[in-house]
């Protein structure tokens, strides 16, 4: 009997550190569930656009700082990069 107690005790303080009940909880409140699941998908995507433009404007800084090179490789690329823009801001099809 002595044994099936600690099991049993040791079976409480798992749950307990899982915090199964706390889970239960919020199973059981459907409109807190859509609420923190609300909240975390509006931080997650303030989080991808802040970090979006953090690395587009390291990009950006660094095809400048390319283009101030004037390298021949990279001057090209950039040079047809404005051809198709200008084609397609006059509406003709490149």
């Amino acid at each position: 009997m002595e044994i099936l107690d600690r099991r049993l005790e040791k079976v409480a303080v798992d749950m307990e550190r899982s915090q199964m009940a706390d889970y239960v909880l919020l199973l059981n409140r459907p409109l807190s569930l859509i609420w923190r699941n609300l909240l975390a998908g509006i931080f997650r995507g303030v989080g991808i656009a802040l970090g979006f433009s953090i690395f587009a404007a390291t990009i950006i800084y660094i095809l400048q700082f390319l283009g101030a090179l004037n390298l021949p490789i990279v001057g090209d690329y950039i040079a047809d990069i404005v051809r198709i823009v200008q084609h397609q801001l006059e509406g003709k099809v490149y």
